[in-house]
């Protein structure tokens, strides 16, 4: 339950509606403030103290009509930017980058800014009230109703006025740069490498991957991608029953009924032989989508995607495939000085034996990168010999020799596959660079 309520609370959080929707809500919050507040000032306050000449009931009418239409106009406008911008950019750059646009916190927040303007300017234009003394007059009643201008209020919409104006500007200088391919590959390329940072914070230390035994089978019930491992959780439930739990699955898989998701080794003595599988099952939360939350690969499957599709007959755009490739390069890099034994959270540390986590090494993060794109890559020129500088930079960090050799490896399967596709002076220059290349590695 936990689980899935952290998945439900990650979904909404990256939602395009949270934001407004908190925007929307403080709104109404202030809006009742500020009027409470008028409500207990005096009505020449706002002259005597900051020499403002206080508005009528007909110019604040005027005024607050205006902002609620523009800003309802304005929103729908920026809503309509946005969609055409990710129609664009995942027709573009691919389908699973629509996540990437709708979280944008700039596209939220400028909505929501808009939004709340207007929901605030329209709160405000219901409280101002002019008075009605001659009509009270003319049909003989002694009772007068007197104009109540909430100038602090006001005061406050003129403020959020000129806020939303900035916004504005900020919004339309955000759009058509955070659609731009190197903007694009920035962002995901940052994300990837802090990712890697907080997933993997120890240096390698040269120790292996070990090997663990297999015991009960627990398997799915669900279909689905797996958004959220919650370790902690896994880790009571293997206390608490006595036994270890070997996860047959990561973040981002795909399970349906009858895949293994984990295995229970039963402790000897007191231990449950039967594994506590509906406990288990509920330590993971399913979706219909990956996430790049906790699954490093989804990362990586968005920069190869990209160089993928730039390097297609039909894009031909080796320039932004190099960019791809260098982000790779680093990720690469950053992997390559890290132990990659997955550390759980810090409570979980102290005895870690009990849930095992389905680890990867080092040869399948280079496989999922660079070797998921060599095969496009061999069959141009330019973006081959950009692969091979990237793989070399990637090796002069390391001091593992046998991490070295993988990428040593995609380096003669590239020039192999390059062999194939090229010809002529282009296969002379790429046979060049891989001499320049294999003398890297010879150091």
């Amino acid at each position: 339950m936990f689980t899935r309520l952290r998945a439900l609370w990650q979904d909404v959080n990256a939602s395009y509606w949270f934001y407004p929707a908190l925007f929307v809500a403080g709104s109404l919050a202030l809006a009742t403030l500020t009027l409470w507040i008028d409500g207990r000032t005096p009505q020449g306050w706002l002259q005597d103290h900051l020499i403002l000449r206080p508005a009528n009931a007909e110019s604040a009418s005027t005024m607050l009509n205006a902002m609620a239409v523009s800003m309802m106009g304005v929103a729908a406008t920026v809503f309509s930017i946005t969609i055409a911008a990710v129609v664009y950019a995942s027709g573009s750059y691919g389908p699973r980058l629509l996540n990437n646009f709708m979280e944008d916190r700039g596209n939220q927040l400028s909505l929501g800014t808009f939004m709340g303007t207007f929901v605030y300017a329209f709160t405000i234009l219901r409280a101002v009230r002019q008075g009605d003394g001659q009509a009270a007059a003319a049909a003989g009643s002694a009772v007068q109703q007197a104009d109540f201008v909430p100038q602090i209020s006001l005061l406050t919409a003129y403020l959020l006025m000129g806020l939303a104006v900035a916004v504005l500007v900020y919004f339309l200088n955000h759009i058509p740069a955070s659609i731009r391919i190197n903007s694009v590959l920035k962002d995901i390329g940052l994300r990837l490498l802090q990712g890697i940072d907080k997933t993997y914070p120890e240096p390698n230390s040269g120790v292996r991957l070990p090997e663990h035994g297999k015991g009960v089978a627990v398997c799915a019930l669900g279909a689905g991608y797996i958004e959220v491992l919650d370790f902690a959780r896994l880790h009571t439930v293997a206390k608490k029953h006595g036994g270890r739990i070997v996860m047959a699955v990561r973040t981002g898989d795909f399970v349906h009924p009858s895949v293994p998701i984990a295995y229970w080794c039963p402790d000897d003595g007191t231990s449950d032989a039967e594994p506590p599988a509906d406990t288990i099952r509920n330590c993971l939360a399913l979706g219909s989508a990956r996430t790049p939350h906790q699954d490093l690969q989804f990362l990586i499957d968005e920069l190869v995607e990209i160089g993928l599709r730039a390097l297609s007959p039909g894009i031909n755009d080796p320039f932004t495939a190099i960019t791809a490739l260098h982000w790779l390069g680093a990720a690469t890099a950053r992997l390559g000085e890290r132990d990659l034994r997955l550390r759980l959270d810090r409570e979980v540390m102290l005895d870690a034996a009990l849930v095992i986590p389905l680890d990867d090494d080092y040869r399948h993060f280079v496989a999922r990168g660079f070797g998921a794109i060599r095969s496009a890559v061999a069959t141009n020129r330019i973006a081959a010999m950009v692969m091979f500088d990237a793989l070399a930079d990637a090796a002069t960090t390391l001091q593992d020799e046998t991490r070295r050799a993988e990428l040593k490896q995609q380096g003669e399967a590239l020039i192999e596959q390059a062999r194939v596709h090229l010809q002529g002076p282009e296969l002379q220059l790429a046979e060049a660079r891989y001499a320049s290349f294999t003398t890297k590695f010879a150091r």
